[in-house]
C-alpha cells in the first residue's frame, strides 16, 4: 500500500469576468492609507467545506451543473464587487520619486475560477487532532502578498472535488477589502447563487466610493520607487495547526467568570476567550516575568468612526488594537484582570484615535511587514465571529468555515 500523501489535480481553470461593465467600474479606485498599510500582508483566504448531497455521485453531470451556477452567479456577484475583477496597477513619478498604486477595476482578466478533485473524504479533513497541510492547497494564493496583485488575481475561487464533499476556497486581495467586506461579497455571491443567478437587485449594494479624511487628498502617493522598499516575503514555519472548540455554554461560563473577577458586566465574551488564551500561550511559552507582552485585537473602525460608516463600505476599515503588560504580571493576577485589560484597549480605541494614527502616517507613510506581528511573546486574535458568515449556501449539505492565513484554523 502506497504511504504518500494524496496530491490535489487541477482539472480546469478559467477567469471570470462580471456580467456586464458598469460605468463605475470603468474608473480607477484609489487606495486608502488602510488599504495601503497591507500591500506587504496575506490575501484574506476563507474555506467552505460541505458534505455532497446523499445522491451526488450517481448524478453524472452534477459536479458540472455545480461548476456552472457558481460560476455564472460569481460574473452576476462581480457586476456588484468590481474591484475584484481588477488588477494593482504602480504608476511611477519621478519628481518626487514616489509610486501611486491603484485599481484599474475594467481592464483585468477578471476572477480566477479553478476546478481541482482530491482523493480524501470530508471525515480526512475534520478528524485529525491536527488540521491537516493538505488544506493549504485548497486555496490559489496562499503564499502571496496582497502587492502580487499586479500580476495576479485580486480574487481566486478554487472548488475541490472530495469523495464525499465539496471545498470551496476564496482567496481575495486584502487591500480591496477587510474581513467585513470578504463576508459581504461572499454572502451576496450566495443570496445570488440561489436565486440561480437571476438577482440583480441585491439586498446590500456595496459601497465604492473609498473613505478619505476630510481634506486628504485621494490620490496618495508612497514615497517609494521599488518594491524592495516596502515589500516583505517570510516562508512561514511549517507548524501544525490544531482546533479546539468552546460550546456556548463554556463561553457564556467563561464570560461570567470574567466579569465577576472584574466587578463588572462589561467584558464581551470575545475578550474573556482572548484573555483565556492570551494566559494559556503565555504560561506554554515559559517567558521570563518580566518580559512584555501583548494581546492584539483586530478591530473594525466603522462604527468608532464620527459619523459611523456604513458596514456596506466595501473596503478596508480595520486597525488592531493591544493589551499590554509583563508575563508575570499577566499570569499572577486573573482571567477578569486579563480580560478588563483587553476591555479597555477595545473602549479607548476611538474616533480621534484612528484619525490621529491616520493623520501621522500622511506625514511619514509606511507598509506593515508580516515580521512585525510574528513576535513571540504576543499573541494575535483574528478571523472575528462577529462577521456575518452567512457561507455559500449550497441549498444541500452541512457546511464549515475554514480560515488559512500564516496558519490553518477551523474557525466555525
Amino acid at each position: 500500500m502506497s504511504t504518500n500523501p494524496p496530491k490535489i489535480r487541477y482539472i480546469s481553470e478559467s477567469f471570470i469576468k462580471p456580467q456586464y461593465a458598469t460605468e463605475d467600474s470603468n474608473r480607477p479606485l484609489h487606495l486608502t492609507p488602510w488599504d495601503l498599510l497591507i500591500l506587504s500582508s496575506n490575501y484574506i483566504q476563507r474555506g467552505l467545506l460541505f458534505t455532497k448531497p446523499p445522491a451526488a455521485n450517481a448524478e453524472e453531470d452534477f459536479i458540472n451543473t455545480l461548476l456552472d451556477r457558481l460560476k455564472h452567479s460569481l460574473s452576476v456577484t462581480l457586476v456588484h464587487f468590481y474591484p475584484l475583477a481588477g488588477r494593482l496597477v504602480t504608476q511611477k513619478n519621478e519628481n518626487p520619486p514616489s509610486s501611486l498604486i491603484f485599481v484599474d477595476c475594467g481592464n483585468g482578466p477578471g476572477a480566477k475560477f479553478i476546478h481541482a478533485s482530491l482523493n480524501m473524504t470530508v471525515s480526512d479533513i475534520l478528524s485529525p487532532i491536527d488540521v491537516p497541510s493538505i488544506v493549504h492547497s485548497f486555496f490559489d494564493h496562499n503564499t502571496a502578498v496582497n502587492y502580487d496583485g499586479h500580476t495576479m488575481s485580486l480574487l481566486s475561487i478554487q472548488v475541490t472535488e472530495l469523495k464525499d464533499g465539496i471545498f470551496i476556497g476564496c482567496s481575495m486581495n486584502h487591500c480591496i477589502g477587510d474581513g467585513t467586506s470578504y463576508w459581504h461579497f461572499l454572502n451576496t455571491w450566495s443570496e445570488i447563487f440561489q436565486a440561480h443567478g437571476n438577482n440583480i437587485s441585491i439586498i446590500r449594494p456595496p459601497i465604492h466610493k473609498r473613505w478619505f479624511p476630510d481634506g486628504v487628498d485621494p490620490i496618495i502617493n508612497l514615497p517609494f520607487t521599488h518594491e524592495d522598499e516596502f515589500i516583505s516575503r517570510i516562508e512561514a514555519p511549517k507548524l501544525k495547526a490544531r482546533m479546539f472548540h468552546f460550546s456556548s455554554e463554556s463561553i457564556a461560563k467563561l464570560k461570567a467568570k470574567a466579569n465577576a473577577e472584574s466587578n463588572t458586566n462589561k467584558i464581551s465574551s470575545f475578550q474573556s476567550l482572548s484573555a483565556l488564551v492570551w494566559r494559556c500561550i503565555s504560561r506554554a511559552r515559559c517567558l521570563p516575568h518580566d518580559q512584555t507582552t501583548n494581546c492584539r485585537l483586530a478591530t473594525n473602525n466603522r462604527s468608532r468612526m464620527e459619523p459611523s460608516m456604513s458596514n456596506d463600505y466595501f473596503g478596508n476599515s480595520l486597525h488592531t488594537i493591544k493589551g499590554v503588560t509583563t508575563v508575570g504580571e499577566l499570569l499572577e493576577h486573573n482571567l477578569g484582570w486579563a480580560a478588563w485589560k483587553l476591555h479597555e484597549a477595545v473602549i479607548n480605541h476611538t474616533d480621534k484615535v484612528v484619525l490621529d494614527f491616520l493623520h501621522t502616517w500622511l506625514q511619514s507613510p509606511f507598509v506593515f511587514k508580516p515580521a512585525q506581528f510574528s513576535n513571540p511573546c504576543n499573541v494575535v486574535m483574528g478571523s472575528s465571529r462577529r462577521f456575518i458568515c452567512m457561507g455559500m449556501n449550497l441549498e444541500w449539505g452541512k457546511q464549515w468555515h475554514f480560515a488559512v492565513g500564516m496558519q490553518t484554523s477551523l474557525t466555525g
